[in-house]
């Protein structure tokens, strides 16, 4: 009974948005993300998909992305992510998901060894285009990673969180993001967002006590990670 993480799957069953205008490396994505879960992944499993699901612009749209994850092996937590623009009211996208399926918003879920919590994030302050405006959705962003790490407290379990943009680039530096992991004594951060030459800028490794990975799907070359 494993744990994985592959963020970014980027999907559009029911919208034209043909990942490969993004680079060869995205041509016919879905199907090697399909053919190597279902290689790695068994029913026992559960797999992390920290945000960017689906390019549907509303629920109804994002149905059949769903149930196409649905359908591969194990279980899933979902984490919205900053194009997933299907993702309206926590309730209704939890009503919209079947057995095994799990959306995380401003809570945690044990699985296996882990409570599993976490937020979307946001733009870092130390990026170059942050502006006031940012600012706001950034400290509203903080605040819920301290929601769902409280209820992560409270299952009792050593603390992995999912973060759809990185906690902090590649310089390592504290943000609101790091600090509140350190403060909580989490164990591992999985996030995703950057691609292709934005690679360069994750950090991954231990900082103060923490593991960091980035599991963006084209980083990870389409396939799950295993969380060890």
């Amino acid at each position: 009974m494993a744990v994985f993480a592959l963020a970014d799957l980027h999907l559009g069953l029911a919208v034209d948005k043909p990942m490969d205008i993004f680079g060869s490396i995205w041509s016919n994505h879905a199907e090697r993300i399909r053919a190597s879960w279902t290689q790695r992944v068994s029913a026992q499993d559960t797999v992390l998909i920290p945000g960017d699901i689906s390019w549907a612009m509303s629920l109804q749209e994002a149905l059949p992305d769903l149930a196409w994850i649905a359908a591969l092996p194990g279980r899933k937590v979902l984490l919205r992510g900053n194009h997933d623009y299907w993702w309206a009211s926590i309730g209704r996208v939890r009503s919209a998901l079947v057995d095994g399926v799990f959306a995380l918003q401003n809570d945690a879920f044990a699985v296996e060894q882990w409570a599993v919590c976490g937020s979307r994030g946001w733009l870092l302050p130390s990026h170059p285009r942050f502006s006031p405006e940012d600012e706001v959705v950034y400290h509203r962003e903080v605040q819920r990673l301290r929601l769902s790490l409280e209820a992560a407290d409270r299952i009792g379990l050593p603390k992995l969180v999912m973060m759809h943009y990185p906690p902090t680039d590649v310089s390592a530096g504290a943000t609101g993001f790091t600090e509140l992991l350190e403060e909580f004594s989490v164990e591992a951060c999985v996030y995703g967002h950057l691609h292709g030459p934005a690679h360069r800028f994750a950090f991954e490794g231990l900082k103060n006590g923490v593991a960091y990975r980035l599991v963006s799907a084209d980083y990870l070359g389409f396939e799950p990670l295993m969380l060890g």
